[in-house]
């Protein structure tokens, strides 16, 4: 039986998704005021005393130009993953309400490693599709991110576990004058701009403005835009959300000046202490290449991560329960083709400038 999370059950809901070891700030409802062209709902799967055992997001898309929708539970489902009744109820659920948005695919990425054989056999006994999204950035979420275990750990054994060069240019940053603090709207122009210059650097396509601006008002407590200084001149900035018993460093953006002043280390830094102050377990630093080869261009954002420590989880990837394989399949290619098309126009036009 489907139970949808009302305005009554959505504070028990929250509870139970920040509370969870599985909980992720993508499956809280916060996140969806994020997508306003997305339509939210929450499902709740129950056991046998009547409380929440697991529970799902799902952000309801309509497809361009067709009459249906996809589904997404960014980081879903929310339950012990070895539960295969729970993940029966929850994809029961989900079936049930596609029905009534005509969704064409419910797509997953849960917070599982690709080591888990058991979870992976439950979802192919239960329908799911399971997606090789490579080793890069192909897929929806990163498939390979590095965590940094903070959990009942003061900050200096955090600091001292990181490799001395790290270590070094965190010390750097501070003697050179760099400077860390936590804005507001008014550095959102500022964070933008570094937004825009490196994505240009770096190839790919970034946010628009709003889309920083709406994330600062939609998680209020739970997100910090940390922008580094040299003098007046905005150098460098971060947004990372605190929710649960995590940090997730979230975007990044710097100058293609000053970068010899090392503030992307001092940034980290400064996101590390803020999981250290809230007794979190993860820090999370996303997403980085599984193409761990030295002639890999995105080589030097692994090394960068590396070095605070953390170790290099790879998640089991994407989950695809298809309703409509076919027009899943149209869908999919039409996606990916807007996206290249879109990246073009956006490195076509900045690189002009």
């Amino acid at each position: 039986m489907l139970e949808l999370v009302t305005k009554n059950t959505l504070p028990e809901y929250e509870r139970f998704i920040a509370s969870h070891p599985k909980g992720h700030f993508m499956q809280s409802r916060l996140w969806s005021r994020q997508k306003p062209d997305w339509i939210w709902e929450g499902i709740i799967a129950r056991d046998d005393g009547g409380e929440i055992c697991g529970a799902m997001s799902v952000l309801i898309r309509k497809a361009p130009y067709l009459p249906y929708s996809l589904m997404y539970a960014g980081r879903g489902p929310v339950c012990d993953l070895h539960d295969a009744e729970t993940l029966k109820k929850l994809t029961e659920g989900a079936r049930e309400l596609s029905k009534k948005y005509r969704a064409y695919c419910l797509k997953l990425d849960p917070d599982v490693c690709i080591n888990d054989t058991e979870f992976i056999g439950i979802m192919r006994n239960l329908g799911y599709r399971h997606v090789d999204t490579g080793k890069n950035f192909s897929g929806i979420q990163p498939r390979f991110v590095f965590r940094l275990n903070t959990e009942g750990k003061t900050g200096d054994e955090i600091f001292n576990a990181f490799h001395s060069k790290t270590r070094y240019n965190i010390r750097l940053a501070e003697r050179k004058g760099i400077r860390v603090e936590i804005k507001g709207e008014e550095a959102i122009d500022d964070f933008y701009n570094l937004m825009l210059e490196t994505g240009v650097r770096d190839g790919f396509l970034i946010r628009p403005r709003e889309y920083f601006s709406r994330m600062l008002e939609s998680l209020g407590e739970h997100v910090r835009l940390y922008m580094a200084y040299f003098g007046d001149t905005a150098v460098a900035g971060t947004v990372a959300i605190q929710y649960g018993d995590k940090v997730w460093y979230l975007y990044g953006a710097s100058s293609n000046n000053y970068r010899n002043l090392m503030p992307n280390y001092l940034l980290q830094w400064r996101m590390i202490e803020w999981a250290i102050e809230n007794n979190c377990r993860i820090y999370d630093f996303r997403g980085v290449s599984g193409d761990l080869s030295e002639n890999n261009p995105l080589f030097g954002l692994y090394r960068f991560k590396k070095g605070f420590g953390g170790e290099l989880v790879e998640f089991a990837g994407e989950f695809e329960y298809n309703m409509k394989p076919v027009i899943n399949w149209m869908a999919g290619k039409g996606e990916k083709a807007f996206r290249r098309i879109m990246k073009n126009l956006f490195l076509f036009k900045n690189r002009k400038q």
